[in-house]
């Protein structure tokens, strides 16, 4: 691969999220439901598509368990797979259970469906007290130290080091900006604004090619890499490539929700260009 630039998703990518953002949906749920839910459930949702935001993946598992109690019969696996056939997201999973249930029971679902309590406590719990004062202006509930304190770095300072001395680099996240900016000081990559597309910059979310194209524009490359944990991500630099005439490759990470053969296997089915274990490999791979 010859590019003149990169672009990195953080998490599954710099940061492990699993015991944060992933953690932070379930325990939403159990807060609100009184029900749990399984890690592997959380991976359905990301690649079936179109949740590149958590709150609205908490939201959609809610619709699910609220559905499940009115007697809908859909299994997680048929509910996920309806989603991923009829385009993804939030929008996606609302259809499917609207045609899972009969008009008055989804009436029901929909009156005990609370989205805002659904991000308020998906925030205080990954935040902690603190910095849910800070960011979201709210008082916190108290004694909640914050998931976000739980990310271990994906990546040595020599590997940012070298893409950064190389190349144009950028970052592409669908984390709201001041927690983009809390993974970033961790890891030590310091960009310019202008660089980082977050929740905040573009409304449409991955797989939207939109804020990865005008990275490209920016950079004023012929070629350049998106390094990603979800199929979405390798989704969104294939559009990118469709939208645009420069020439964006997609590489998917083992280090997030998608690890293994299984994990390799499902990359290289929706296209992605290379497959690497973690993105320590990037720079010995575009050499």
């Amino acid at each position: 691969m010859n590019v003149g630039a990169v672009v990195l998703d953080i998490d599954g990518v710099l940061v492990d999220v699993e015991n944060s953002y992933r953690r932070a949906i379930i325990e939403t749920i159990e807060q609100c439901y009184g029900e749990t839910v399984d890690r592997s459930d959380i991976q359905r949702f990301k690649d079936a598509g179109g949740f590149n935001n958590d709150w609205e993946l908490t939201d959609a598992i809610a619709l699910f368990v609220l559905a499940d109690r009115e007697g809908a019969e859909l299994t997680m696996e048929e509910y996920t797979a309806t989603i991923a056939g009829t385009g993804g997201g939030l929008s996606a999973a609302q259809a499917a259970i609207g045609e899972s249930l009969p008009p008055a029971e989804r009436e029901m679902v929909l009156a005990n469906w609370n989205t805002d309590r659904h991000r308020e406590v998906f925030q205080r719990l990954y935040l902690g007290d603190d910095l849910y004062r800070e960011i979201e202006g709210g008082e916190p509930d108290g004694g909640n130290e914050g998931f976000i304190h739980d990310e271990p770095v994906l990546v040595d300072s020599s590997t940012l080091s070298t893409l950064t001395d190389r190349y144009e680099v950028g970052v592409l996240t669908g984390r709201p900006a001041a927690e983009a900016e809390i993974a970033l000081d961790r890891v030590g990559l310091d960009l310019p604004d202008k660089r980082v597309f977050t929740m905040d910059d573009w409304e449409g979310g991955k797989p939207d090619p939109d804020a990865l194209v005008d990275l490209g524009e920016q950079f004023g490359v012929d070629s350049l890499v998106f390094v990603g944990d979800t199929l979405d991500d390798i989704r969104t630099a294939e559009n990118a490539d469709e939208a645009d005439g420069r020439t964006y490759y997609g590489i998917g990470v083992l280090t997030g929700g998608l690890d293994g053969e299984d994990g390799r296997q499902k990359f290289e089915q929706v296209g992605a260009d290379r497959v690497l274990d973690s993105v320590t490999e990037l720079p010995a791979l575009l050499e």
